[in-house]
């Protein structure tokens, strides 16, 4: 299917309408070459409708005009001043098609290379996001006054208290699951009782911290990306540059000490709300009482296994605010790069959270914890 901007050409009678951009990556697109319109009357060339001509547009009109005019009479009407300027300047030294710029179809070893580059370069930049972050961190520590409160409080309502019910909703639902699933295998063996155990050490200690991490890097996440993204579209982030004001402290810094105090109380939350239906579910079908669940899990839960997974959350809220702003920095122009940039940072966010739970159980392993 043609798209608005390739080339077009027209016949009416022995009119022939060209329209759309004649430049080098869309001419191949034409249907017909122009010198395949040839015919014993005088023709007449309408360019009105060229949208754009580049060099290689201009060298195929000349070109194909000359070998229409060995047979017919040719007038070339409606081109724009410029565009008649290029035509000339392409007429007068007599480009030849080795000079015409073509399109690029690298092969598949160079397309590997690309994108291996292209990567490197995308986590070098990150990294180099996450040095200015952790230096404006730094510096604003040492003058907590210059750190926008306001923003921080906005944000921790946004990100913490407005993801309440949805945290609570899947926490619940999860420890619905992990009961009943734990539960029928454990009742096999008449040891239902241990089901309490199970979903307290399982919610508390890894289910409960990564479930929320993931909500919050596709709701949260998202959010950041898209809002810095929309201001660079607008120019609002060059008008801070221009005012003296660091981007990343205005915009960036707020939102990651917001998420860094709101990620561990949602956590916290998320524990509670998975016990809570653990329970519901253990009470419901394997006939354990919510007295005995509870002095179950408060003999098996220890201070440390809260601590581990509590723990993990500032960490968590760490990834997800830097690749969040980030990749509202990224974008650069565009309302469709800024959906695109909003999908990148939520697939990043969970893919990080995910490798850093794996580091955190891997060293909790070697550690004994």
């Amino acid at each position: 299917m043609a798209r608005d901007t390739d080339p077009t050409i027209q016949q009416h009678g022995h009119t022939l309408t060209l329209e759309g951009h004649w430049r080098a990556e869309s001419l191949p697109s034409l249907t017909r070459a122009l010198d395949a319109f040839r015919n014993d009357d005088a023709l007449i060339i309408d360019a009105s409708g060229i949208a754009s001509l580049d060099t290689a547009g201009a060298w195929y009109l000349t070109r194909s005009i000359q070998v229409l005019e060995q047979h017919q009479t040719v007038s070339l009407v409606g081109l724009s001043a410029n565009h008649a300027g290029l035509m000339e300047l392409v007429a007068s030294h007599g480009v030849h098609q080795s000079d015409i710029p073509h399109e690029e179809h690298p092969g598949f070893l160079e397309h590997i290379g690309r994108d291996t580059y292209s990567t490197a370069n995308g986590y070098l930049a990150f990294l180099a996001f996450i040095g200015r972050l952790t230096m404006s961190s730094l510096r604003i520590a040492l003058t907590p006054a210059q750190l926008r409160w306001s923003s921080v409080v906005k944000h921790i309502e946004e990100g913490g208290f407005d993801a309440l019910p949805i945290v609570g909703l899947l926490t619940f639902l999860l420890g619905i699951v992990i009961a009943y699933q734990g539960g029928i295998a454990l009742s096999t063996y008449g040891a239902s009782i241990y089901t309490a155990d199970f979903v307290g050490l399982a919610m508390v200690r890894e289910l409960s911290p990564l479930i929320t991490a993931i909500i919050v890097a596709g709701r949260t996440g998202s959010a950041y990306t898209a809002q810095i993204a929309t201001m660079k579209v607008t120019e609002e982030i060059d008008a801070l540059r221009t005012m003296g004001i660091s981007p990343v402290e205005e915009l960036a810094l707020p939102k990651f000490f917001a998420l860094l105090v709101a990620l561990p109380l949602l956590t916290v939350f998320g524990d509670i709300m998975g016990l809570l239906g653990g329970m519901v579910m253990a009470n419901s079908l394997l006939d354990v009482s919510f007295a005995i669940f509870v002095d179950r899990v408060t003999q098996t839960v220890s201070p440390t296994d809260v601590i581990v997974g509590v723990g993990k959350a500032p960490v968590f809220a760490l990834m997800i605010a830097a690749v969040g702003c980030y990749q509202g920095f990224e974008v650069q122009a565009g309302a469709e790069q800024v959906g695109h940039q909003t999908t990148i940072s939520v697939v990043q966010a969970i893919f990080l959270v995910l490798v850093t739970d794996a580091l955190f159980s891997v060293v909790f392993s070697k550690l004994g914890i």
